[in-house]
């Protein structure tokens, strides 16, 4: 489940944008001691960052040029501002996407799903809780303490990653690994998921992968 910051000094909006959110999925963190905000940011574990540009104590813009200085999560801006100047510091300040308030729900999403799909295929990695997950390399690093998983490990977890919460069915990871180049059968799907099991637990997430009789895996 994609995490999403809101950082928003307006109350009714912020709870209005988070309750969206939530419907639709996303596991949501809304700041309210904006004061502490930088320190939030840069702690959160966030996939993604709403920022208003206009916020007490500091400036969003400021915000998201000390924030740029540490991290490159997604940063989508937030404003009631609607000239063509603003749009150009925001994005020259690293903002990945900007929306002009009020703004439509369904195009919100919309533009969210965008961000996150382009950041994660430039990135090539994820995050699974506080934990990188990267494609690239095929590993999963928490605090600095790193597990390379083999190719049908990483596969398994891709899937499983990408419908976290969701049962997903051993048709669907077999699927999955028929697309792959080896022979993977029923006995070796257990085998790849028990071995998964261990590396996840290494890491600190003991019991990350639920079985659901006669179901399928769930990715907690």
């Amino acid at each position: 489940m994609k995490k999403i910051m809101i950082i928003e000094d307006d109350t009714v909006l912020r709870d209005e944008v988070a309750t969206l959110l939530k419907n639709s999925g996303y596991d949501v963190h809304a700041v309210t001691d904006l004061s502490t905000a930088l320190e939030q940011m840069k702690s959160s574990g966030a996939d993604l960052i709403l920022l208003d540009i206009n916020l007490p104590f500091v400036g969003g813009e400021t915000l998201l040029q000390e924030f740029r200085k540490v991290s490159d999560t997604p940063v989508i801006m937030l404003t009631s501002r609607s000239t063509e100047i603003d749009e150009v510091l925001s994005m020259s300040f690293g903002a990945d996407d900007y929306i002009t308030k009020p703004y439509n729900p369904t195009i919100l999403l919309l533009r969210i799903s965008a961000v996150l799909k382009r950041f994660t295929k430039t990135s090539g990695s994820q995050m699974y809780h506080d934990a990188e997950v990267s494609t690239v390399k095929g590993s999963i690093d928490r605090n600095g303490k790193e597990q390379v998983l083999t190719k049908n490990e990483m596969i398994i977890f891709q899937l499983l990653l990408d419908r976290q919460g969701e049962i997903v069915t051993r048709d669907d990871l077999m699927t999955a690994l028929w697309d792959n180049d080896e022979f993977v059968n029923d006995n070796a799907l257990s085998v790849n998921i028990s071995r998964l099991r261990g590396k996840l637990a290494d890491l600190g997430f003991e019991d990350a992968i639920e079985t659901r009789k006669k179901q399928g895996y769930v990715l907690k």
